[in-house]
């Protein structure tokens, strides 16, 4: 089942679940079956992290072009607030935000494309994330919003005092001070 999340080209996808009395079987990424909503993206590489603290925020990140990626993301164990913003200049969304629960409970995952940053706050311990990517890690390409911007004014679900992020991300940009990306 898909949902667009309305800003184009971000939207969930929950794939079928299959149960009986042991427990529940979910192809969770087939490439031809996404292929009409993929459009020709082809993933290369899977990340995985586990956040150990409820409040755990990671981001908001992206690559710059060329090396810019797609992501494709889902909850293995926990759950997350997910939030992808749409920093492509020319957007008529540039500047907005959309989010979507994930949870290892509602199988549910979220596609981000080329030109949004992208960041998570756990809403549970010991939360899992995996993620699929389409082009590989690039040190000398990554970069980064602010996560507490007062422009994009998202709502985590948590007071500032309450999240837990890296000293990196904690040190991005606001989007008005951003370079041109896409």
């Amino acid at each position: 089942m898909f949902e667009s999340l309305g800003i184009s080209g971000v939207w969930t996808y929950t794939p079928p679940r299959f149960g009986d009395a042991r427990g529940w079987f979910s192809e969770v990424f087939n490439q031809e079956a996404l292929s009409d909503r993929l459009d020709g993206v082809a993933f290369v590489q899977d990340n995985q992290s586990l956040s150990a603290a409820r409040g755990t925020l990671r981001g908001l990140h992206f690559q710059r072009p060329p090396r810019a990626q797609d992501k494709l993301v889902r909850v293995v164990m926990g759950a997350i607030l997910d939030v992808a913003v749409d920093i492509r200049r020319q957007s008529p969304t540039y500047g907005q935000s959309v989010s979507a629960m994930l949870s290892a409970e509602n199988g549910k995952q979220l596609f981000v494309p080329k030109g949004f940053a992208h960041g998570f706050v756990t809403l549970k311990p010991d939360t899992e994330v995996l993620y699929k990517v389409s082009d590989y890690y690039s040190r000398e390409h990554e970069g980064g919003v602010a996560w507490n911007d007062e422009q994009l004014a998202i709502d985590w679900g948590f007071a500032e005092a309450e999240i837990v992020i890296a000293e990196r991300d904690a040190t991005f940009p606001r989007l008005a001070d951003l370079d041109a990306v896409f």
